[in-house]
């Protein structure tokens, strides 16, 4: 099974923008994780990262029919991004949110997400570990799904 990581604008920053938000942790760092959990998983990841949200959406219309799923912190683009929305419903893949800091504690802007409705859960709050959490997530939904009976989704 192959995962495409997406990691939206300004957490190529990570480890020196607001640290006493999002921690010392760098992007390299969390794709180091993920390249590891992934692995033990059986999964093969795939990390972009981005400032460019058309590039994004080039990039996850160009891999899709490369992967099984998708793991993404949209990062500002959560609060903002319609084309963004509609780009990882357009896929039909199953996505998983992920968010370092707990959203759901900080501005109220913060407290909408345009893209958590299209996918299949949101984990935000536990730093880089939001990633890892997030691909066991994903892992094991689609496991569930290649065991669902046919006819349905379960």
């Amino acid at each position: 099974m192959k995962v495409l990581v997406i990691h939206g604008p300004n957490l190529n920053m990570l480890g020196r923008r607001e640290p006493e938000v999002y921690g010392h942790t760098t992007l390299d760092e969390i794709n180091e994780r993920l390249h590891d959990k992934g692995q033990e998983l059986g999964l093969e990841v795939r990390c972009i990262q981005s400032n460019h949200e058309g590039e994004i959406l080039d990039r996850l219309h160009h891999f899709y029919e490369e992967v099984d799923g998708i793991l993404i912190n949209p990062a500002a683009w959560t609060h903002t991004s319609v084309a963004l929305r509609d780009a990882l419903s357009a896929t039909g893949l199953p996505a998983v949110e992920v968010h370092l800091s707990n959203v759901y504690k900080r501005e109220a802007f913060r407290h909408t997400s345009y893209t958590a409705p299209v996918c299949v859960g949101q984990i935000a709050g536990f730093g880089p570990e939001s990633y890892i959490l997030g691909l066991q997530a994903l892992h094991h939904y689609l496991l569930t799904q290649q065991s669902a009976p046919k006819g349905g989704r379960a």
